[in-house]
């Protein structure tokens, strides 16, 4: 068992909003924490105008797929941060939940998604520090 935290980023498709989170995550985060993502319905591929938006910024998130979020996932993680999932994501006692507000990409073009990338990149460094105080 790890003793780094872990965060899970759920969204229904698991393509746009849970996949720029978690490459900032991991970009920012330099290994100090496990990062899941995760779609209660997951699309087939992320979608390429996040991918292009995350490129802006140095992130590649190309290599990624959508996945089906798992209880296992869930279980697994200390923070699940969901994103417009509303009901489908399983709730378990002593977990942390975070509802990040947060427009959808999807059919959106690159000037609609960058702030979305913008927004996400700043509540990443800010649960950074939570997570990692000191560190971050």
């Amino acid at each position: 068992m790890s003793d780094k935290p872990s965060v899970l980023f759920v969204c229904v498709h698991n393509a746009g909003r849970s996949q720029m989170a978690a490459g900032f995550l991991r970009h920012l985060g330099g290994g100090r924490v496990e990062v899941r993502s995760a779609g209660s319905i997951p699309g087939d591929q992320v979608n390429p105008v996040a991918v292009e938006a995350m490129k802006e910024v140095g992130i590649d998130i190309a290599d990624q797929q959508p996945k089906v979020l798992t209880t296992e996932a869930v279980q697994a993680s200390d923070v699940v941060i969901t994103m417009g999932c509303g009901d489908a994501c399983p709730i378990f006692p002593g977990k942390r939940y975070l509802d990040w507000a947060l427009d959808d990409p999807a059919g959106q073009g690159i000037d609609a998604v960058r702030p979305i990338r913008d927004e996400i990149e700043k509540r990443i460094k800010g649960l950074l520090a939570e997570l990692l105080p000191g560190n971050a």
